[in-house]
């Protein structure tokens, strides 16, 4: 079940919201430090995240899926967000260099086929970014933050999801050690608990984080085969060996 976008949007309008956002924000940045000159999309709720990239990205675009909704991004300037059919984006082949899912795969009802657009549309070169609550952590547990909502996913669950559907994981990161409270002594100490957690104790997360890339060769593996056969077919010595059998059965 998708997640209203507005609550998406008043979630993170809270201290607790803004705490997340800058601790995922942090591990987003490390993945992909340098985005210059390349085209950017952001599926799902992926807003609070996108200005990352806005000042150095060659265009920046943010999708919201039409059973979510749609809000105005940015504030500042005209809108870059569209209301859009998760399986059938409004974009060409191989038009955009990265893609960032955010509340989206843990919510999405036609999953497979939200991936599989999301493979056509990047280029061969690219990276789709995956943020996701993490199963075994607090925060999939507590149904007051989006993190709780939807279908939470551990590595090996995220591992295949992205196999099937023709992409190559890379990386693997987690952000949100930090437990979801609204003390704000415990939201003050984010940054340590991120640093202990991320040392110590990397399977408690609130999201996991995963990079992956598109297997460019995945797509027509059946085009491949039949061609190898065509080929074998046509070698001379194969035929010299059907001629020779098919005299010998007649002999007998």
């Amino acid at each position: 079940m998708w997640m209203d976008v507005v609550d998406l949007r008043d979630f993170y309008s809270t201290p607790l919201g803004g705490m997340a956002r800058r601790m995922i924000r942090r591990r987003i940045r490390t993945l992909w430090p340098d985005c210059k000159g390349m085209k950017v999309l952001g599926l799902g709720y992926a807003t609070p995240y996108l200005g990352l990239f806005k000042s150095d990205a060659e265009r920046t675009l943010a999708f919201m899926p039409s059973p979510q909704g749609v809000l105005h991004w940015p504030n500042e300037s005209r809108s870059l967000t569209t209301l859009v059919d998760e399986t059938d984006l409004p974009l060409p082949d191989l038009s955009v260099d990265r893609v960032l899912i955010v509340h989206a795969v843990e919510c999405a009802e036609q999953l497979r086929n939200m991936l599989r657009e999301v493979w056509r549309v990047l280029s061969g070169s690219g990276r789709v970014l995956i943020v996701v609550p993490n199963r075994s952590g607090v925060w999939a547990r507590m149904e007051r933050t989006p993190f709780g909502m939807g279908r939470p996913y551990s590595p090996r669950q995220l591992n295949s999801l992205l196999r099937d559907n023709m992409f190559t994981p890379l990386h693997v990161d987690q952000a949100l050690f930090v437990p979801p409270s609204k003390s704000r002594m415990i939201m003050g100490s984010a940054p340590a608990w991120e640093k202990i957690g991320h040392r110590f104790f990397p399977g408690f997360a609130g999201v996991w984080l995963v990079e992956a890339t598109k297997q460019i060769y995945a797509a027509n593996p059946e085009a491949t085969v039949k061609s190898k056969h065509r080929n074998l077919v046509a070698l001379p010595q194969r035929q010299s060996w059907t001629t020779n059998h098919r005299q010998k059965s007649s002999k007998r």
